[in-house]
């Protein structure tokens, strides 16, 4: 029986100590999670897996729809959130609704909207099929595949994801300087943005209304639909802005398309009730301080992580049981 519960550190200093384990990426239960998270077997008629709307090339996002779409084509009601530093998440999803890794994986294997699938369904079929069989094997022992260990393999992958090779982890690390307009952008972001998108991770993981007019065909109310607290209304969990260049369309039901579109709403001023259109702190932005914000941002980009062999999937040959 071969079983790796081996987990590695993130040795830079200037990062927080992860909430979650971060699995050693060569265990073979990241292996089979890698697997399983690009098979569309997960899927109720085999169309779509995890990857579907967590594209490596999008920072693991979705950006082919404005909404995610699953099987049969059916239209969700959120863009999928990029994937990327899970292991320092305390809850997972736009609203906040898993507290663990694990947890949010078995959402969408059977949300309808999403792989509308069965547990025992996905089991019986990675049961009979000889590679699940071998990786599993690998990794947990000869045990049948149970529910157990398709969460933890997919949780194990995932918290592998790790994003931290970008032009400003280099220039934290002091190996490169900003040019002067990344320096402006950069003063430009942690006067207006830090607050919430906090280094360095590029989000400070709460949840917040930044006020968007409500959709009123999805009447997304948010986290407030979790814990049912009026105070949690059109709350949604603030994102990363690492590797946003690559993670368009923005926003939790993806209604902007470019970043200058976000920049305006920011502008403009928060409209924090749409009863009254009260208008609250709107960040003063020039089109220059636009120009140099996008300048910084770029720096966010780790294209190390974007094109990173080891995150796709590996095509093991067809074992005999």
């Amino acid at each position: 029986m071969l079983l790796l519960m081996s987990f590695i550190s993130v040795n830079v200093e200037y990062f927080p100590e992860p909430i979650y384990p971060i699995a050693n990426p060569d265990s073979p239960i990241v292996s089979l999670g890698r697997e399983l998270f690009h098979d569309p077997i997960l899927s109720k008629d085999s169309t779509v897996s995890c990857a579907s709307c967590h594209s490596q090339y999008n920072a693991f996002a979705h950006s082919d729809h404005a909404l995610s779409h699953g099987i049969a084509d059916r239209i969700g009601t959120r863009n999928a959130p990029a994937l990327v530093n899970l292991a320092w998440s305390e809850s997972f999803m736009w609203d906040g609704a898993s507290f663990s890794l694990e947890a949010q994986v078995l959402t969408p294997l059977t949300a309808h909207h999403e792989m509308d699938n069965s547990l025992d369904t996905i089991l019986n079929r990675l049961n009979k099929h000889p590679k699940y069989s071998y990786l599993v094997q690998q990794a947990f022992g000869k045990s049948p595949i149970q529910t157990k260990h398709v969460l933890k393999a997919i949780a194990d992958y995932e918290s592998t994801l790790i994003s931290r090779n970008s032009r400003y982890d280099s220039m934290r690390m002091h190996l490169v300087e900003f040019t002067e307009q990344e320096k402006k952008g950069y003063t430009l972001f942690k006067q207006h943005c830090n607050r919430c998108h906090a280094e360095p991770l590029f989000t400070n993981g709460q949840f917040a209304n930044n006020a968007l007019p409500i959709d009123t065909s999805l009447n997304d109310m948010g986290r407030f639909r979790i814990t049912d607290d009026s105070a949690h209304i059109r709350h949604f969990k603030i994102p990363t802005l690492r590797n946003l260049l690559y993670s368009f369309p923005y926003m939790h039901d993806g209604r902007f398309k470019r970043l200058r579109d976000v920049f305006n709403h920011y502008a403009k001023g928060i409209n924090m009730h749409d009863e009254t259109r009260s208008i609250k702190n709107p960040i003063p932005l020039s089109s220059n301080d636009i120009t140099d914000l996008l300048s910084f941002l770029h720096a966010l980009t780790d294209r190390t992580f974007i094109f990173n062999p080891a995150f796709s999937q590996i095509h093991y040959p067809q074992r005999n049981q």
